[in-house]
């Protein structure tokens, strides 16, 4: 009876053992398979080979939404609410000046700010913004006194008649390789618009320094691709590729690899169905409570996007034209990411976006 129990746990022992390592495997098949999907696995590690923080600069922020940098290092943030642009030297926070112009409310007010290609010679710093009737693209000269302070010139409104809503008001703006200013808009709360190519809403925009369609743009007209939902990053890869974060409804955050006249689906599909004649994400996170993806920047190969609602740090491995598995860091531990940006020194500035008050993460890159 003893023996018989004995030789009955060797076996189950051996069958255990075998399904053990027929698992191992089946998992090691399924890993690149995984990486091709385009979705997003769960958090997964969350300190070998990412990012390392540096120091977390509390700065008093309010709602920041967009940072970029000067030459020598200042940063420059605006703030959605406050309609304050401010300047960060030596991590202590100054007002530059109120942005003229600005309504605030709800997701729209002051929102992305990019620096002209040739701010040596030009200063001048363009805002996307939210005024009374539409969201707007100015420009405006960023002047700096002979002890170092700055100050803003007179606005100048060069693209108007975006259309605005209490959310999906985009707001994302940055300039290309190609000199070209590319806009990231939203469909305001109508996802028709985002099919219409001769709409403003639900696009990624490609226009002049002075506000006008870019030329060689697919259609004629501002519009450079559509089918867009809510684009809140802009980034291009180390090859001159565009990649943008967008909200999805409640799923289907995506990252996408933007192709110029392309259409991305919103709202017919969401995601990477696979469904002829749109393109599908090369990312997706199934639900947004992980994500929510806001800014974005590429250093070395690797996608870096903030999340909102998903209260992390995203990295993706980019290879050509294919995104591989996004790996989460910072998880619930600085609350919602709204924008993310190189500075010249290498490093990477993440800010908050929680208004208790908001403040600054200085990370370095892998491999830097």
């Amino acid at each position: 009876m003893n023996h018989a129990k004995a030789g009955s746990g060797s076996v189950f022992r051996s069958r255990f053992a075998l399904a053990r390592a027929l698992i191992a495997v089946a998992c090691l098949v399924a890993l690149p398979l995984s990486a091709c999907t385009g979705s997003a696995p769960g958090p997964g590690p969350t300190q070998d080979n990412g990012p390392e923080l540096l120091r977390k600069l509390d700065l008093n922020l309010t709602l920041p939404w967009s940072i970029v940098f000067l030459g020598d290092g200042t940063a420059i943030i605006s703030e959605r609410d406050t309609k304050l642009i401010k300047s960060v030297r030596n991590d202590r926070a100054t007002t530059v000046g109120e942005f003229p112009g600005v309504v605030p409310g709800g997701e729209g007010g002051l929102l992305g700010l990019a620096l002209s290609p040739a701010f040596a010679s030009d200063r001048l710093l363009y805002a996307y913004f939210t005024a009374e009737s539409d969201n707007r693209i100015s420009r405006t000269r960023l002047e700096e006194a002979a002890d170092g302070r700055l100050s803003l010139g007179a606005p100048e409104v060069i693209f108007s008649g975006i259309p605005k809503a209490s959310t999906h008001n985009g707001g994302r703006i940055r300039f290309g390789p190609d000199g070209f200013l590319y806009v990231g808009t939203g469909d305001a709360q109508h996802p028709e618009r985002a099919q219409d190519r001769n709409a403003l809403g639900g696009k990624i925009l490609r226009l002049t320094p002075e506000g006008k369609a870019a030329p060689g743009n697919p259609f004629g007209n501002p519009v450079y691709s559509y089918g867009h939902r809510n684009v809140q990053g802009l980034a291009w890869d180390s090859s001159g590729r565009l990649w943008a974060s967008e909200f999805g409804p409640d799923v289907n955050d995506e990252l996408n690899l933007i192709e110029a006249g392309g259409n991305y689906g919103w709202p017919e599909v969401t995601g990477a169905p696979g469904r002829a004649g749109y393109i599908d994400a090369k990312v997706v996170w199934p639900s947004t409570a992980d994500a929510s993806p806001s800014g974005l920047e590429i250093v070395n190969g690797t996608a870096f996007t903030c999340a909102l609602r998903g209260q992390r740090l995203w990295t993706v491995p980019l290879n050509g034209e294919t995104a591989g598995n996004p790996v989460a860091y910072l998880t619930a531990d600085y609350g919602r990411l709204r924008d993310i940006s190189l500075a010249p020194d290498g490093t990477l500035w993440v800010l908050s976006n929680n208004q208790n008050p908001d403040f600054a993460l200085v990370l370095k890159p892998p491999g830097q």
